[in-house]
């Protein structure tokens, strides 16, 4: 649920754009369609998981029952604040029906833009704590054996011990499924994808389309990354309050370097924020997917 903070000189933020943004937010980040959801308290949290079950046996009449213990492994979850900062004039204001759209339209997705980038490519992530799937491990697709590729990523999760329920492909991934065909020159998974942000399937597994799942490579690097899979069975993220917003039309603002007074521009601004979390608990349980083409002269 939104939180609306403190309000000023008659600015309101009615409670159905609140939730609205926290939709859109989470439909804008593949990471949170996907993987599990729970409350995180402002300290953090310690997750725990079973990772190996308690096994039975047969036994003879009268003979002794097996004993067996699950394994328990944990990782701790520390949550990181993400914000935003939008400015308007009050004359735009005055346009309700285009303030509601713009709001819904740019906020959310700054956001969940920022979150998925952060945990998709980023080699640090904002502290402690806070999970990162660009060191999963990294196969290739690169649109000369697709399916053979495909089931190369299904097989190196299941031995991991994982189970692929998955896939995030950028638009570059998306071309390749596309391009992907069998003996007879027939496309292997047009029926199965949709557009942008809806989900088609692979292999039975749901399929997301996300341009934050795209990073340029490096020299000397595999490729251009163009998606991940894994079993997000085992990856979480949390909120500590959900979306917070603010409107206020009294406060000095730092814009690209310059001091604004929002009182004597006739403007406002409308801060959204998150304390959020991400962590998975077995890495090698993704794969990271590149093309294997370098794109870097």
């Amino acid at each position: 649920m939104a939180n609306i903070g403190r309000q000023t000189s008659g600015v309101s933020l009615p409670s159905e754009l609140t939730n609205e943004i926290w939709g859109k937010t989470q439909e804008a980040s593949a990471i949170m369609r996907l993987a599990r959801k729970i409350d995180l308290p402002g300290s953090g949290v310690t997750v725990h998981q079973i990772t190996g079950e308690a096994a039975a046996d047969w036994v003879g009449e009268t003979n002794e029952k097996p004993v067996s213990t699950a394994t328990i492994g944990n990782k701790a979850m520390t949550p990181y604040k993400l914000a935003v900062i939008e400015t308007f004039s009050n004359e735009f204001r005055r346009d309700a029906g285009a303030l509601y759209d713009e709001l819904a339209r740019r906020l959310p997705n700054a956001l969940g833009k920022k979150f998925d980038e952060t945990v998709f490519h980023a080699t640090s992530g904002p502290g402690s704590n806070f999970g990162l799937l660009e060191a999963a491990p990294v196969l290739t697709v690169d649109g000369t054996n697709t399916y053979a590729d495909l089931v190369a990523v299904d097989t190196a999760i299941a031995t991991a011990g994982g189970e692929l329920n998955g896939w995030v492909f950028a638009p570059k991934g998306k071309a390749t499924l596309l391009n992907a065909s069998d003996t007879t020159n027939r496309p292997l998974f047009l029926g199965n994808l949709q557009t942008e942000g809806s989900v088609g399937s692979v292999f039975g597994s749901p399929v997301l389309f996300s341009r934050h799942a795209y990073k340029a490579d490096a020299a000397g690097d595999d490729g251009e990354v163009i998606g991940f899979a894994g079993d997000w069975s085992s990856a979480i993220y949390g909120t500590v309050n959900g979306i917070e917003v603010a409107m206020s039309d009294q406060a000095t603002v730092n814009i690209a370097g310059t001091q604004t007074n929002l009182w004597q521009r006739n403007m406002f601004a409308l801060r959204v924020e998150v304390e959020i979390g991400f962590q998975v608990h077995d890495i090698n349980q993704f794969v990271k997917i590149t093309s294997g083409v370098n794109s870097v002269s």
